[in-house]
């Protein structure tokens, strides 16, 4: 009897890095009987769109500008723009052929809103995110300088990397998979950031392993 083949999207938004980690990862035994049918962009010179083009995925390039553009540049009309902006976003991914069982977000930097997860979450789509921080610390940007400062002048011993479900609360999902990293003494912000992105990898694979587990159940 043949396995079941499922279907990942993946939300980046620069280098792609974890992208070519999960690339890597269908090609092999990593993650068998998986494959990426799309990755979105919200930026058009995200090197992670020419990762995909190589691997023969099909790409598309959703940006906020243009939702800005029409909107007053207000509080309110930033709101309305990501509003409008989210709810294409879930149209564009659920209009996809076929649909993904697993959206993953690997770099993407920009939050999602309940316009985005609702109605993907009704269409029965899992959403997950790497982050790298552990549960409940650093959460949103700059995650890894602010632990590499907290080390630096409060004594902080480690900090780590998680992947996680996506809700509306920044950074806030239950935790998936998670893998601390120890912060060195003398270590460069650069230094670390290359060691954290290492452990990125393997984890983001792994969580997307343990995801995909859950659905066959």
């Amino acid at each position: 009897m043949s396995q079941p083949q499922y279907n990942l999207t993946v939300l980046i938004s620069g280098n792609g890095s974890n992208l070519q980690a999960l690339i890597d990862a269908c090609a092999s035994s990593a993650l068998s009987n998986t494959r990426i049918t799309h990755v979105m962009s919200n930026r058009k010179a995200a090197y992670g769109l020419e990762r995909a083009a190589k691997a023969s995925i099909p790409t598309t390039y959703h940006n906020l500008l243009s939702y800005k553009k029409k909107h007053p540049q207000t509080e309110e009309g930033t709101a309305a723009a990501r509003t409008e902006y989210d709810a294409d976003l879930a149209k564009l991914i659920l209009a996809l052929d076929p649909q993904p069982d697993v959206i993953v977000c690997a770099g993407w930097m920009h939050i999602l809103t309940p316009e985005f997860l609702n109605p993907v979450a009704n269409a029965g789509i899992k959403v997950i995110n790497l982050h790298p921080a552990l549960p409940g610390e650093f959460s949103g940007a700059g995650a890894i300088e602010r632990a590499w400062e907290a080390g630096r002048k409060e004594g902080l011993k480690r900090t780590g990397v998680m992947i996680h479900e996506v809700i509306a609360e920044v950074d806030a999902g239950d935790a998936i998979v998670t893998q601390e990293v120890e912060l060195k003494e003398g270590e460069t912000l650069d230094e670390l950031e290359e060691r954290i992105h290492k452990v990125e990898h393997g984890l983001i694979v792994e969580g997307t392993r343990r995801t995909l587990e859950k659905i066959k159940k």
